[in-house]
């Protein structure tokens, strides 16, 4: 199903659902609309093996809405990925987020969202893979972060977010937050831009890895700062914050960065 309107105001969406239980929605090409899917006050229900693009807000947009799963999807080319708030109990399985670009696009925007798990899912070519606010009790595990602007946006408002065993490839930016307090966990993943060694040949590196730089914390504060990418100035902040951290998160590291990705 596609639409053809060029502004929010004047279309509706794809697939509204609102106060519903245990439905399947399976199978379909959405495209063109204000969202994609939309769901309000829906339970216990699937969403499978749909292809949500070119939606002018939202590919996927859930509202209030509680144990439910969407698996094996793409999402591409949305106003922004997934939006997922207000909501608990949600499993997102082997998705695909891709090229969703904008000042405010991700593939996935989590908030105020507890209990909930994502795995297996692809993140490739979006501003933001994840920017999660407000959210507690997060699985992250098993996906791959590829060639993002920032692959995770992790704001200081969240807790016990559990992020083990992912693939974190060629983005500009690996992780940014807003605070220098960190109640989450990071273990075990792959990070291309890690320079550590592995003495002892077990395939994980002998120091921690950092996922947060000091530059992409200037460039949260200071958007026009990202002129200087790439520039030695940013490459000698980088290396100093390494030696002596004064800016970034003393605990939001990663104790067993591993030496090579993951077959994911």
């Amino acid at each position: 199903m596609s639409a053809h309107q060029t502004e929010e105001q004047q279309s509706g969406n794809g697939i509204h659902c609102w106060k519903c239980d245990s439905l399947q929605i399976i199978g379909n090409t959405v495209s063109g609309h204000r969202d994609g899917i939309y769901f309000e006050f829906v339970t216990h229900s699937v969403i499978w093996c749909n292809y949500s693009y070119k939606n002018l807000r939202y590919g996927l947009h859930f509202m209030f809405s509680s144990d439910d799963a969407y698996i094996t999807n793409t999402f591409k080319g949305n106003g922004s990925g997934v939006s997922v708030m207000y909501s608990h109990g949600v499993k997102m399985f082997n998705n695909c987020f891709r090229e969703n670009w904008g000042d405010a696009a991700y593939g996935i925007l989590l908030k105020e969202i507890t209990d909930s798990y994502i795995m297996g899912n692809h993140f490739e070519k979006n501003t933001s893979g994840i920017y999660m606010e407000g959210a507690s009790r997060i699985e992250v595990r098993n996906n791959l972060f590829k060639n993002n602007g920032w692959a995770l946006k992790i704001q200081a408002s969240c807790m016990d977010i559990h992020l083990c065993t992912n693939n974190f490839i060629g983005n500009t930016f690996d992780v940014g937050t807003n605070g220098s307090l960190m109640l989450n966990l990071f273990d075990k993943n792959y990070w291309d831009k890690y320079e550590g060694y592995d003495l002892n040949k077990d395939k994980i590196g002998d120091i921690p890895y950092r996922p947060v730089s000091m530059y992409s914390i200037i460039v949260e504060k200071n958007p026009p700062a990202m002129m200087l990418f790439r520039s030695l100035i940013t490459v000698l902040m980088d290396k100093s914050e390494k030696l002596i951290p004064s800016l970034t998160p003393e605990n939001l590291k990663d104790e067993h960065p591993l030496m090579k990705p993951l077959p994911l």
